[in-house]
C-alpha cells in the first residue's frame, strides 16, 4: 500500500543515456526528459492500478502481480513481462517484443519520494517522484 498515491516526476538521472540505449531518437529524448510524468498508484491485494499522465498521453495500466501482460512504451515500444513485489520494492521484468532483450523496472519509496530505476543492457537510469 506504500505505493497508493499521486506522484509527480521530480528530476532525472542519467534519463538520456537510458532513452539513448532503448533507441528513441534525439528530438523524442529531449521532448520525455521534460514530460511533466504524474503517476497516480492504487492497490487493491494484488491489483495494481497505474494511471500515467503525461504531455504526450494518458493511460491506464492495470496489471496483477506474477501475471504477464503487454505495456506500450510512450515512444511505440511494446513490452511483455511480470510485475512482482521484492520486500518493498516492485520488481518489473519486462521484454522487448520487437528484439527479445531485457528491460527492468524497480520502483521503491524512500522518504517522500518514488525512485523508479531502469536498467536496459547495462545502462541504468532513475527517474525520482514526489508524492503529492
Amino acid at each position: 500500500m506504500a505505493f497508493d498515491g499521486s506522484w509527480k516526476v521530480d528530476r532525472n538521472e542519467n534519463y538520456d543515456k537510458f532513452m539513448e540505449k532503448m533507441g528513441v531518437n534525439v528530438v523524442k529524448r529531449k521532448l520525455a526528459a521534460h514530460d511533466n510524468l504524474k503517476l497516480t498508484i492504487t492497490q487493491e491485494g494484488n491489483k495494481f492500478t497505474v494511471k500515467e499522465s503525461s504531455t504526450f498521453r494518458s493511460i491506464d495500466i492495470v496489471f496483477e502481480l506474477g501475471v504477464n501482460f503487454t505495456y506500450s512504451l510512450a515512444d511505440g515500444t511494446e513490452l511483455n513481462g511480470t510485475w512482482s513485489l521484492e520486500g518493498d520494492k516492485l520488481i518489473g521484468k519486462f521484454k522487448r517484443v520487437d528484439n527479445g532483450k531485457e528491460l527492468i523496472a524497480v520502483r521503491e519509496i524512500s522518504g517522500n519520494e518514488l525512485i523508479q530505476t531502469y536498467t536496459y543492457e547495462g545502462v541504468e537510469a532513475k527517474r525520482i517522484f514526489k508524492k503529492e
